[in-house]
């Protein structure tokens, strides 16, 4: 057992006709009710969400979306106006943060410059009067755990942005809190180590067990690390679900716009196009572009248009066309045969886009 992980509780056989203990035991995080106003202004209206053990749960919205705000209340640092707070099925919504068994990583690592790593990591530790030689092994213990054993020695101004994101993080995680509460953390990395930072991430939440709750207005680190996404908007939740439903089944108009690009077929477009009214989700990768003669299957449906735009990323380039029905929607395409210039060329084409039944989801106005 890694010396991060908590000591488990004495086991005993449960007679045959007894309830496991998995279903009875409570969430990590219970929201019921929540709610959060600074003045005459509603920051977090009504939240209910459970968040079980081990869970890698991301909050994620717009900046204003209350997200932010729920963290802070879980971590204590902010007091619900209404509403509860539990933590494995105690309520902890008047206690002051110390007496949480939860820790925070912020986006700035607040590492003591004249500390060495293992000095900033053994800090807590040394406040709160655990011993010398148990310090330094719970924090060696917590370095390995962010693949930082053999760097303890060393000063934060002699090490990378994101080895002193790790360091933070082996501070937060040095106490074994039952969960670890993240925000924005990686928000001031550059992009390419922010990239590598969400895969080290979410391997460190899996290797130590911990419920991590993440707060991020980045969509493209929710649907990398997350077990689950709940997505805010004005201080609700609009949606909550595993990372492939809310990008592929987006439950409103949103959430489609919010997570990925927003491609929505509505009112007369959806009328015409698709034989049903109402708002339409079709993401733009499922959709190809096709020529005007294409005969579309009876599995399909298909929609007839003008390139306006044409938006060259590199491996692939996204085509705005404005419909002929009315609208417009974005393609995604590979360019794995392409270059700039012969997309660019596109610009004013005739096409009919073509995409799969089960590729479009009605989404709530």
């Amino acid at each position: 057992m890694s010396d991060l992980t908590p000591p488990a509780a004495h086991e005993t056989t449960a007679p045959a006709t007894s309830i496991a203990a998995s279903d009875v035991m409570p969430p990590a995080i219970r929201l019921r009710g929540l709610r959060k106003t600074f003045g005459s202004v509603v920051a977090v209206d009504s939240v209910d969400l459970d968040i079980a053990d081990g869970e890698f749960l991301t909050l994620l919205g717009p900046s204003g979306s209350g997200k932010t705000t729920v963290l802070r209340m879980i971590a204590g640092f902010e007091l619900p106006t209404a509403g509860s707070i539990e933590l494995t099925g105690v309520d902890v919504s008047k206690l002051p943060p110390f007496q949480r068994d939860v820790n925070t990583v912020f986006q700035d690592y607040a590492l003591f410059p004249h500390l060495t790593v293992a000095q900033n990591v053994e800090y807590g530790l040394k406040v709160t009067g655990v011993g010398k030689s148990e310090r330094r092994k719970r924090a060696r213990a917590a370095l390995a755990s962010v693949r930082l054993e053999d760097y303890g020695d060393r000063k934060p101004a002699a090490m990378s942005g994101g080895q002193r994101q790790r360091v933070a993080l082996a501070r937060a995680l040095v106490n074994c809190p039952k969960v670890l509460l993240l925000d924005e953390p990686l928000g001031a990395l550059d992009l390419k180590l922010r990239e590598q930072m969400q895969v080290e991430l979410k391997a460190i939440q899996r290797d130590v067990g911990i419920t991590f709750v993440f707060v991020t207005h980045d969509q493209e680190e929710a649907l990398t690390m997350s077990d689950r996404i709940a997505v805010f908007n004005a201080g609700r939740i609009e949606q909550i679900g595993s990372p492939a439903d809310v990008y592929e089944k987006p439950a409103t108009e949103f959430v489609a716009g919010f997570v990925g690009t927003s491609n929505l077929l509505r009112g007369e477009a959806a009328l015409k196009v698709l034989g049903n009214e109402g708002v339409y989700s079709v993401r733009p990768e499922k959709i190809r572009i096709v020529d005007t003669e294409t005969v579309i299957g009876d599995g399909g449906h298909g929609a007839d248009g003008t390139i306006a735009e044409v938006v060259y990323v590199g491996d692939a380039t996204r085509f705005v066309v404005n419909l002929d029905a009315g609208g417009s929607l974005v393609a995604l395409q590979q360019n794995s045969t392409t270059s700039s210039s012969d997309v660019a060329a596109l610009r004013g084409t005739r096409v009919r886009l073509a995409w799969r039944r089960e590729h479009e989801y009605r989404v709530q106005a």
